[in-house]
């Protein structure tokens, strides 16, 4: 799994934002100035769309005034998806997302799970990291069902004690 001081790894993504969506690499997407990535195991899902992303779109501002140049939310739906997602949580322009379809990101970050039990494949295991000009300063994984460690107010917590 990836720790802290790595490099963020060089991986073909799309990633949805306000205007459209674009083909890129995560170290591109992800490696300038500070951001906050935060990966669901999927977009809609509930756990995902009642708690974790809707902790990020609430303390967007906070996250922001502690010096957050970028929030991303990564997880391995396609774009049309994410897009969708985005749409319908009120989240395009205030959070990017990272549509990593075939899960190639989770696997080089060391978050992949395996949620085939469930029906859905590979996924993301809940995560959220900050991320200083493409390293990787803290990582946060969730070790049980639920948002605590990985949840915006765990990652403002970090930023304002660094």
């Amino acid at each position: 799994m990836i720790q802290r001081g790595n490099p963020i790894p060089s991986v073909g993504i799309k990633l949805v934002t306000a205007s459209g969506v674009e083909d890129t690499t995560s170290d591109a997407a992800l490696g300038q100035g500070i951001v906050v990535l935060f990966s669901v195991p999927g977009a809609f899902t509930p756990t995902c769309h009642l708690n974790h992303l809707p902790g990020f779109l609430a303390n967007a501002d906070q996250l922001r005034a502690a010096g957050v140049d970028k929030i991303v939310c990564a997880a391995a739906n396609d774009h049309h998806v994410l897009k969708a997602w985005a749409e319908a949580s009120n989240a395009l322009g205030k959070i990017e997302f990272l549509a990593d379809g075939n899960g190639d990101l989770a696997r080089a970050l060391g978050l992949d799970k395996d949620f085939s039990q469930s029906g859905m494949g590979l996924r993301y295991a809940r995560a959220a990291m900050i991320i200083r000009e493409g390293v990787v300063d803290a990582v946060f994984v969730e070790d049980a069902p639920g948002v605590n460690a990985s949840g915006a107010p765990a990652v403002l917590m970090a930023l304002e004690a660094a």
